[in-house]
């Protein structure tokens, strides 16, 4: 074999990768977290706000899957107030997953069948409102 068919191989085998190589990447799923990222991006300062609300408190948040669902508890200063918020778990492995829920508690406490929640890592982002002040609280949950 001389020199020139050597060349023509590896070129042939470096094409080949690289058309392999392309193919795969366009089939990768590029979701976005949200659609809005600018307009939120903008807004930040707001929610880095609500963390440092929320942190200020006596206690934090407590997520923690219990039997079949998720129980979510708030702080214990939010237990006599009327709190209306949203709760997002947030799948970072596919967007299908993700679950978004308004709710509204008396108690500071709310909860979700996990049969509603696919299994695996998620992160779930709490804001909620209390007397006119806004709050927001992040953690990483897996759910089994």
């Amino acid at each position: 074999m001389n020199w020139g068919t050597k060349i023509i191989i590896v070129f042939s085998v470096f094409v080949t990768g690289i058309v392999f190589m392309v193919f795969k990447a366009s089939k990768q799923n590029m979701d976005l977290v949200v659609p809005d990222y600018y307009e939120q991006e903008l807004q930040y300062q707001q929610v880095i706000d609500a963390q440092k609300r929320a942190a200020a408190l006596n206690s934090l948040v407590q997520c923690k899957v219990q039997n079949d669902s998720i129980q979510i508890i708030l702080p214990q200063e939010m237990l006599d107030k009327r709190i209306t918020g949203n709760v997002w778990l947030y799948c970072i492995a596919n967007k299908k997953r993700d679950i978004q829920q308004n709710f509204t508690t008396l108690n500071g406490k709310i909860s979700f069948p996990v049969t509603a929640v696919n299994k695996g890592a998620h992160d779930v982002k709490i804001n909620w409102e209390a007397e006119g002040e806004q709050y927001f609280f992040e953690q990483k949950l897996f759910i089994q």
